[in-house]
């Protein structure tokens, strides 16, 4: 029984946790979907559309696309996200996503937007602006969590790893 569990735990541990990657997203023809992209315009205007229209639900282990979160109304701190950098970006904003690891199974997931005088980002669906870099973001979030970051990762829109920091 102990094998069973260590195997499943493996399997889920190497399935990625869920995280959407945007490589493959193909935007659908619906045109409601698309209106509300297009008035999407801003990283303000983006949270305050996720706090108006999305309910925080878990989703161990399943990643929504941005379409999907938009359809069911419901995500988690990824998918959030994921949501978040997809309009930005289409929008012409630097965007990338922070994950932050606090010695938890957990981790958690900020959206970052680059506004050109600052860094702004959607922490699930809330919106802050005024940050000069990630670690600024990621002391900022875990202080407002209580949490203490063991480390960071720093994706682009791609999924790339453009920064890894450890806390020591």
């Amino acid at each position: 029984m102990k094998r069973i569990l260590l195997i499943i735990m493996v399997c889920l541990l190497l399935s990625g946790c869920g995280v959407y990657n945007l490589n493959n997203f193909v935007t659908p023809n619906d045109t409601e979907f698309m209106a509300v992209i297009e008035s999407l315009d801003t990283p303000e205007k983006i949270g305050d559309y996720m706090m108006e229209n999305f309910i925080y639900k878990a989703y161990d282990f399943t990643a929504l696309s941005p379409y999907e979160l938009f359809i069911y109304k419901k995500g988690d701190c990824d998918i959030f996200a994921k949501f978040g950098v997809f309009i930005a970006d289409y929008h012409g904003y630097g965007t990338f996503t922070i994950q932050i690891f606090d010695g938890s199974f957990y981790s958690h997931y900020v959206a970052v937007y680059d506004e050109d005088i600052w860094l702004s980002i959607t922490d699930n669906q809330y919106y802050s602006f005024g940050y000069d870099n990630f670690k600024e973001i990621v002391n900022d979030v875990c202080d407002v969590r209580d949490k203490v970051w063991t480390k960071y990762i720093v994706y682009d829109y791609w999924n790339n790893v453009i920064e890894e920091v450890h806390n020591n």
